[in-house]
């Protein structure tokens, strides 16, 4: 029982309005208060119309009527009605989201064209009002008329619209109640009352406030009758006509229906394009091949002016465009005008109107379909996200790079420049690369040219891991390519993505790669290597100057004696041989100045001294050709000539003068026999004065041997012990010594010395002959 109750109290009530309530609408010369509204199931715009009946109770009949001619009046001009709601207290209307149209008209904001075109729809509506429906409006002016979203002037204000078939109609018993309505009579109600109606052409009050609301929209408002009949502003195609509307007499009045078909002929003043353009859009899809390419054409050029109403390309044009092109078989055309005209639309509206079509559009089969997608991805690419770029467009997009169609293949290629921010770097450096790989070696010089191209623009969007491996092969790959301009390419991409390459493959693949340009058969190429060469020349120079001198290690002082030459440092142990031929090599011989410092006894080695310690041209032991045996000289002349032999640092360059008295020239001119010029070596024979000195080889020998650059000492050795061999031979007559002589007196001193340096088991050359025991003692007996 309660629930029918609850239930007859709901109908009751009526039902529940579906609109939500906005900001409010300044209106003027109205009875209706007017809201910006949305629907709450789904959110959309709308307007909604409201009327207090207590407020205005003595207008409740002009609001009722208003009501009632919205639901059954339908008509493209007439406001479009969604939802009405009436109670005892209040009536509210639905409508489509308006504007008033004196916001615009009172700013003059609205160009002659657009004016003209509203103009058209609002006398197209009349004419339908006066002669379809025989009924009179009676309060046209700027205040009832509005723009919808597509910016179409909409009639409204049907307060006291009346058909002339209605014996008691509204208008001839409430006609007065409207706000301001005075100044908007004709002459005839004026003096007459709104009874004068009946008596005249159903047309006449129309068609004179009519004439009153053009003077209104081209000179932004209407003050009073004084305006009537003036033709300030009007556009002078139309001051003849417009004259006729506002006539005094009503049988004389030009009838709206007169009117629109007079500014419709040939070079009439409706003669337009925009006018054309809305008389033609809904038609579009029934239009044969040649009246729709007819139509774009004339729709590109309205589109490229300043003076259509953007609203209307974009609420009315582009939705129409977008139906052609998807099932109506608009193909490439459609779609250009399509992505002009969707330039002006907001973030929103591209989302919900523009990608689902673009998406679908991609997954046609369509070639002329796709190469249009892909010369205006440009113009769509900012709208597009990530996601649907990499998961829809791009799939389909890959397709295009094994065209059968060359056309297909190089409008992808170009593409890539476009859409590869909106990719992965998984995607760029996978699948997008292997794609322009087959571009890169495609039949068409023109795709593997614009591929190089790509290569080059897209350089920074490859991973850095591979790519200068990439770039390095692409470029010298297409260095080589039979067509000029591929070739240039090539040079011209390598220029700008300089930066990319290391200095080391700058050096070590691109100066390579790109040299053989510089002799090109083409003189634009041999321009172009050059201008890249100088390029990458420069940037190694500049960064040749950062690396260091060298990168060997300092030479170490530590375990040097004083005055010993030090040898060039090497990188390893096991390059220290190389110091000793180094430091051979690149000192001169006369590079050593002074004089020889003396012996241990003070005395300087005299010049047949140091001949007699130095090999001979023929490579034996140089020898005085006659020696005192008895003369106090010899001692220190043969001590000194063995000291010379001994093993100390790598010898001092001797001074020119004694190569010179050596027979030796040059070193330069006898490098083809510089191991014979060395010949035999003098045996080492220590004074005994020194013997302190003597146990030094034999330290060194039972330890290891830094020899820092200076020759092997066990080397050394075995030459000392070869020339002792040699020395066994018997002297020549004449030379050996007397007994007691003063050479015994140094005998003693020498022999201690000898057996200190020379080992035990001395090792004999393998070239000198044994030496027998009556020659040893021989040899013995002539130093005895």
């Amino acid at each position: 029982m309660d629930f029918l109750k609850s239930a007859v109290a709901s109908i009751a009530k009526g039902p529940a309005f579906q609109y939500s309530f906005g900001d409010r609408v300044d209106l003027d010369q109205s009875v209706w208060t007017l809201h910006n509204g949305t629907r709450r199931e789904d959110g959309s715009k709308c307007s909604i119309f409201s009327f207090d009946v207590n407020a205005n109770r003595n207008r409740l009949p002009l609001a009722k009527n208003a009501l009632r001619k919205l639901r059954t009046l339908r008509h493209p001009g007439v406001v479009k009605v969604l939802d009405t709601i009436e109670t005892d207290q209040l009536i509210y209307i639905a409508t489509e989201r308006l504007t008033p149209l004196t916001w615009s008209t009172k700013r003059k904001a609205l160009s002659e064209e657009s004016l003209k075109w509203g103009l058209h729809n609002v006398a197209k509506t009349l004419k339908f009002i006066n002669d379809e429906a025989s009924s009179v409006h009676g309060n046209t002016r700027a205040s009832s008329i509005y723009t919808s979203e597509s910016g179409e002037w909409k009639i409204s204000g049907l307060d006291i619209l009346s058909s002339m078939k209605e014996d008691d109609a509204i208008i001839f018993s409430q006609g007065s109640l409207v706000p301001d309505i005075g100044r908007y009579s004709p002459p005839e109600v004026a003096k007459n009352g709104w009874e004068s109606v009946r008596k005249n052409p159903t047309h006449a009050v129309d068609t004179y406030q009519y004439g009153i609301l053009i003077t209104e929209v081209f000179n932004g408002g209407f003050s009073g009758t004084d305006q009537i009949g003036s033709t300030k502003s009007v556009p002078p195609a139309m001051q003849t006509s417009y004259k006729r509307l506002t006539h005094a007499v009503p049988k004389m009045r030009l009838s709206v229906a007169h009117f629109l078909e007079q500014g419709r002929r040939s070079g009439g003043f409706f003669d337009t394009p925009l006018i054309q353009l809305t008389d033609g859009i809904d038609n579009l899809g029934l239009k044969s091949e040649t009246e729709k390419d007819a139509f774009l054409s004339e729709l590109e050029a309205v589109a490229e002016s300043d003076d259509f109403p953007e609203d209307f390309f974009k609420v009315k044009v582009l939705p129409e465009l977008l139906k052609s092109v998807e099932f109506g078989g608009g193909g490439p055309k459609s779609f250009a005008l399509v992505m002009r005209i969707a330039t002006k639309l907001s973030e929103d509206e591209y989302d919900s109107q523009m990608i689902p079509v673009i998406v679908r559009l991609f997954s046609s089969p369509d070639r002329a379909m796709r190469v249009c997608l892909l010369d205006n991805l440009p113009l769509m690419i900012d709208h597009l996200s990530q996601k649907i770029v990499t998961d829809k467009i791009f799939p389909q997009m890959v397709t295009g790079f094994g065209d059968l169609a060359p056309i297909v293949r190089e409008q992808t290629v170009k593409a890539v420049l476009v859409i590869v921010p909106k990719l992965s770097d998984r995607v760029v450096n996978g699948e997008l690369l292997r794609h322009l790989a087959k571009t890169a070696n495609d039949e068409q010089p023109g795709i593997r040219t614009n591929t190089t191209i790509c290569l080059g623009k897209i350089a920074r969007n490859l991973g850095a891991g591979s790519r200068a491996k990439v770039l390095s092969a692409a470029f010298s790959r297409s260095l080589r390519d039979p067509f000029v301009h591929a070739r240039n390419a090539a040079l011209m991409a390598l220029g700008a993505t300089a930066d990319v390459f290391s200095e080391d493959d700058c050096a070590t693949k691109m100066l390579p790669a790109i040299c053989p340009s510089l002799v090109d058969k083409e003189k634009m190429i041999r321009d172009q290597a050059n201008k890249t060469l100088n390029i990458y020349l420069e940037r190694v120079r500049k960064f040749g100057q950062t690396l260091p001198e060298t990168v060997l290690p300092p030479p170490s002082a530590e375990g040097s004696a004083p005055g010993t030459r030090v040898s060039t440092p090497q990188p390893g142990p096991g390059n220290q041989w190389m110091g000793w031929a180094i430091s051979s090599f690149t000192n001169k011989v006369g590079g050593a100045t002074g004089e020889i410092q003396p012996n241990s006894n003070g005395v300087k080695p005299t010049p047949l001294e140091r001949a007699a310690s130095s090999p001979s041209a023929n490579g034996a032991s140089s020898r005085p050709a006659s020696r005192p045996a008895t003369s106090a000289s010899v001692v220190p002349q043969v001590a000194s000539g063995l000291r010379h032999s001994a093993p100390a640092p790598a010898p001092q360059a001797e001074s020119e003068d004694f190569a010179d008295d050596a027979g030796w020239g040059d070193l330069d001119e006898q490098d083809d026999n510089i191991a014979d010029a060395w010949g035999d070596p003098i045996p080492d024979v220590s004074r005994s004065s020194t013997a302190s000195h003597a146990s030094k080889p034999s330290t060194a020998s039972s330890t290891t041997y830094d020899d820092g650059g200076e020759p092997d000492f066990e080397g050394w050795l075995n030459a000392q012990a070869a020339a002792k061999q040699a020395s066994k031979r018997p002297l020549p007559k004449g030379l050996a010594a007397k007994k007691g002589s003063s050479a015994t007196v140094a005998k003693a001193a020498v022999a201690p010395a000898r057996k200190s340096v020379v080992p035990s088991k001395p090792v004999v050359s393998k070239t000198a002959a044994p030496a027998k025991e009556d020659e040893d003692d021989g040899w013995g007996d002539a130093w005895g």
